[in-house]
């Protein structure tokens, strides 16, 4: 990926431009999750293979250092199982809105294939900013996260007819438990979202067959 020059923007970011960049390019945002930064999705990212793709990576705005590393960051302190804590998480979702919004008229972003890429927390986001506005986005790939459902958030869970959801999540979650990531593909399909769910036998992370099966996805979204 060809790294370019981030815009002054509500949050800290990266951006990284196609071989060729067309007047709007198909756009990946890339949130990452909690105790890392916006680098830690990028491996993830140049593994799909989409080389047509706009991608912009955003820092969360909370200091997160675990262990005495330096360079972390946090999307929002943790509440309770399945209910990020309210001011942090309400703070964070204003930015991540405001930022969803600069970034279009900023960089090179087809407004129609703009997909939010989460992990873990930036998957919470991701569900969040989409949730709320689904006529700004293409689809949300969601690792290892959950619908923020009991948050308060005014999500629009009835506008989501074939609204097009990648959910993967690891049987054996230590982090946010397999039940959440089930409870959140039963709730979007309800809703009528087009719900892709993968379930592995695996942690919290990413392996190989769910690069395989995510790339299959965003091909076929974005093309």
């Amino acid at each position: 990926m060809k790294q370019g020059r981030s815009a002054k923007a509500s949050l800290e970011h990266l951006v990284f431009y196609p071989p060729t960049t067309a007047t709007e390019c198909p756009t990946i945002v890339a949130l990452h999750g909690r105790g890392t930064n916006e680098h830690d999705l990028l491996p993830l990212v140049e593994a799909l293979a989409l080389n047509e793709v706009l991608v912009v990576a955003p820092r969360a705005p909370f200091p997160f250092d675990p262990g005495g590393l330096m360079g972390g960051f946090a999307w929002y302190e943790i509440g309770q199982e399945g209910l990020p804590h309210p001011q942090t998480f309400q703070r964070s979702v204003e930015l991540l809105h405001r930022f969803l919004g600069e970034i279009k008229g900023a960089y090179p972003v087809n407004p129609e294939r703009l997909v939010l890429l989460g992990f873990s927390q930036g998957t919470v986001m991701a569900y969040a900013a989409a949730l709320l506005d689904p006529e700004w986005v293409r689809g949300v790939a969601a690792l290892s996260g959950y619908v923020p459902h009991k948050s308060g958030l005014p999500l629009k869970l009835q506008q989501l007819n074939g609204f097009p959801v990648f959910i993967s999540h690891g049987a054996y979650d230590e982090v946010i438990p397999v039940e959440l990531g089930r409870e959140s593909a039963e709730l979007l399909r309800d809703a009528g979202a087009e719900v892709v769910y993968h379930e592995y036998l695996m942690g919290h992370e990413v392996r190989e067959e769910t690069l395989r099966d995510l790339s299959i996805w965003m091909r076929k979204l974005l093309s």
